[in-house]
């Protein structure tokens, strides 16, 4: 007899999944996020698959998504259109490999084609004699709502087939399989132009999408930037292609939009390997993905293999780390940057992001907290992208319980008290105390950070040590500090504190252009600063530069010349750079040749991948500088050359789907002496 523990649990399992399918696919509200619930999805399986008496027939295990809304006609699949079993790491895409195999042998030698796992609205497209006549969503694998006069909107929806009458001949009837989606820079333009007009932007792009095609008016279909991404075809009058790689380019050839990179892997490591590289640039996908889909390219072994519960055995989703969760917000703490800016940080209910444990996230400023009405208490929606700091992206009202509290922004500094003040026509809030101790240790961690001059062994917590010592007053004291003034510290033995100091005198070498970025002039960063440097000898130059004579220099504007001016002006930046000059902290830099000198490199874009020979990213970046080229850390439009190097990362991926020529050091060194293009 079933233990009525795991009775009474599965039972909780399968009233609690069904809601979150009414609330994700019928309401478009859902009040926690896809990893949580396939969390509660896997709990449900692993019982039901221990316990298969207790299994029934309405168990979310048995079927996929929510019923169909009453207020669209409901569509008969011609055959089910089923959703993917989950694998969450390596170990378990491996042991659904073995499963596989035990059923049939010639899985071991089968080819695997590796797509993107689509993050959008499932859509089931008809044609009969090239003319698209019916589409539906997926409702609940079985029967799903007409959308067809929405469907029609999306422009990238080929409406006859083949698009190019020099194309493959279409079948009597053919049912195809695709991903409605909005792609990430479409959805941030709406959003902009939702905000101009006063409206209320949108959270996610796959509810954006949903909502549009799943509403009754199409002219507000028309409106949203939909796109289709095609995968299969459910149905044909005419034989098919024997693999999936082949449906594909079948797909392609009759004009339907399918998603770049899919590839066919010769075995499971393969596969995996594959779908780590999809991983690693998941960041620079124009959609958003949640995973990749590992399958079966033989369609006849595919189908042997059958199905179980709602899953095809062929097939496998390769889940993604999450970067979009839900958690409780128990806390706001407000904090002082270098520049005296006030900013809220979100104290969170732990939750794993992207494989990483988040406590804390940003919630940009206070106006941002004040429009999206969050509210301490609140479960909020919590994103990750790559390696950047996790930021809150708004609340889910409908969890709510009225304990939840408002916040109020404070009037003075959390650190020294004094009154804030806020610029007419910015969002941020100042502490303009420039004595406020939060600004001091802010202001030391940037001066010795990677990239800017580079000190090891001074990180926050040793520069809150300094500055609570008295030790430093501003970052010129760096270089007056003595190995006895470090030995107060605690943790500090003498090798360590000789080594700190190592660091302190090497950064006395750092170019002019690490210096200028030092300073922590807003809106001067690597970049402006290196081409600061190529115009003015040293500090002192710069200071008495004009705003009129500032913005003689490529890329400086009103705005940014106004900053520089403004720094050099009030009396501490000056007595600062006085300090620095005494302590022999002082590089020059000759001005680099007027516009009528011409150099090589001049106006050209350069982005570094993999190991250079020969080469330091150092090295190679200043060469290309000094003969008048820039170099930028991420692909683009703008990027004239790629320079390959050895391993090169996921930079190059972008490259060649942007079509910008490659080229390896030695031609890099050819064109730098003006023997090459």
């Amino acid at each position: 007899m079933t233990d009525p523990q795991v009775v009474a649990r599965a039972a909780h399992l399968r009233q609690q999944l069904a809601l979150h399918n009414y609330r994700y696919h019928v309401l478009e509200s859902p009040v926690i996020s896809d990893s949580e619930f396939d969390q509660l999805l896997g709990e449900l399986v692993e019982l039901e698959a221990h316990h298969p008496e207790i299994v029934t027939p309405d168990s979310p295990t048995q079927r996929v998504g929510g019923e169909p809304a009453e207020r669209f006609p409901k569509v008969r699949h011609p055959v089910p259109v089923l959703s993917l079993g989950n694998a969450f790491d390596e170990s378990e895409v491996r042991a659904w490999a073995d499963r596989i195999q035990r059923l049939d042998p010639a899985v071991a030698d089968a080819g695997m084609v590796v797509e993107p796992k689509l993050d959008g609205l499932t859509v089931v497209l008809h044609y009969e004699d090239g003319r698209f006549v019916l589409g539906a969503t997926r409702g609940d694998g079985e029967t799903g709502e007409d959308i067809t006069g929405n469907l029609r909107t999306v422009r990238s929806l080929p409406l006859t087939i083949p698009v190019d009458p020099q194309g493959p001949q279409p079948p009597r009837r053919l049912v195809v399989r695709g991903e409605a989606l909005i792609f990430l820079k479409d959805f941030e333009q709406l959003n902009r132009r939702l905000e101009q007009s006063g409206e209320k932007p949108y959270v996610n792009p796959r509810n954006t999408a949903s909502g549009a095609l799943r509403q009754l008016d199409p002219s507000l279909t028309a409106s949203r930037p939909i796109r289709l991404l095609c995968y299969a075809i459910l149905q044909s009058s005419d034989p098919l292609p024997s693999a999936q790689s082949g449906v594909l380019g079948l797909l392609r050839a009759y004009g339907f939009p399918v998603a770049e990179g899919v590839a066919v892997a010769a075995s499971l490591d393969e596969a995996i390997a594959l779908a780590g590289g999809w991983s690693a640039r998941r960041d620079t996908l124009p959609y958003e993905a949640d995973g990749v889909v590992i399958k079966i390219d033989d369609l006849a072994l595919a189908g042997r293999l059958g199905v179980v519960g709602k899953d095809p055995r062929g097939a496998i989703a390769f889940k993604f780390a999450a970067q979009v969760v839900t958690t409780e917000l128990l806390g706001i703490e407000v904090n002082v940057g270098r520049t005296g800016v006030i900013t809220p940080t979100a104290l969170l209910a732990p939750v794993s992001v992207g494989g990483v444990t988040v406590r804390q996230a940003t919630l940009h400023n206070f106006d941002f907290i004040q429009e999206k009405d969050i509210r301490i208490g609140d479960r909020v929606l919590v994103k990750r992208a790559g390696e950047v700091i996790p930021y809150v992206v708004g609340p889910v009202p409908a969890a709510r319980s009225g304990s939840e509290r408002r916040f109020r922004p404070p009037g003075k500094c959390p650190r020294c008290k004094a009154p804030l003040e806020q610029i007419e026509g910015e969002v941020a809030v100042y502490c303009v105390n420039s004595a406020c101790p939060a600004q001091r240790v802010r202001n030391l961690e940037h001066f010795a950070g990677r990239g800017v001059m580079d000190i090891e062994g001074l990180g926050i917590k040793v520069a809150e040590q300094l500055v609570e010592a008295e030790l430093i007053g501003d970052v010129a004291d760096l270089f007056s500090l003595t190995l006895d003034d470090l030995l107060t510290l605690e943790g500090f033995a003498k090798r360590r504190a000789e080594n700190l100091i190592a660091g302190i005198q090497a950064a006395r070498s750092r170019p002019l252009r690490m210096l200028i970025s030092a300073l922590g002039i807003r809106g001067v960063g690597e970049v402006v600063a290196a081409d600061l440097a190529t115009q003015f000898t040293d500090l002192d130059d710069l200071g008495r530069a004009t705003a009129e004579r500032l913005q003689e220099v490529e890329g400086i504007g009103p705005s940014l010349a106004a900053a520089i001016t403004d720094w050099y002006a009030r009396p501490g930046n000056r007595k600062l750079v006085a300090k620095l000059k005494k302590a022999g902290v002082w590089p020059q830099a000759a001005p680099s040749p007027g516009k009528s000198s011409p150099q090589p490199l001049a106006g050209r874009t350069f982005v570094l991948t993999g190991t250079l020979p020969a080469l330091s990213r150092d090295q190679a970046k200043a060469m290309i500088e000094a003969a008048g080229g820039k170099v930028s850390g991420s692909v683009s439009q703008r990027t004239s050359y790629l320079v390959l190097g050895e391993s090169p990362g996921s930079k190059l991926d972008q490259a060649r789907r942007l079509h910008i020529p490659e080229i390896d050091v030695d031609t890099l060194l050819r064109m730098v002496a003006g023997k090459g293009d």
